[in-house]
């Protein structure tokens, strides 16, 4: 689940976060009343977001590495241990 959330939640929802923190921003920083519905960039947002998860994607997927081996399913032996699966 936390694997989710960094390298899809977060990239998605990072661009729309900085843009509403950068609104609040320029509306403190004015002292005047903006009006706080302004057109929303949401194509450049989401497009953003999706390029930010892709590239999180592929950096987590150079960074940890690729699996080679062959992969072997957790099994119950004949002394009744478990024995874990992974890549052998």
């Amino acid at each position: 689940m936390t694997r989710i959330l960094i390298e899809y939640i977060f990239p998605l929802l990072l661009p729309i976060i900085l843009w509403l923190l950068w609104i609040q921003y320029k509306i403190i920083r004015s002292g005047q009343k903006i009006s706080r519905w302004q057109p929303v960039p949401i194509s450049w947002l989401l497009a953003t977001g999706v390029f930010l998860a892709l590239l999180f994607a592929i950096g987590s997927t150079l960074h940890n590495g690729y699996s080679t081996g062959r992969y072997y399913q957790a099994y119950v032996d004949d002394n009744g241990r478990l024995t874990p699966s992974g890549f052998k």
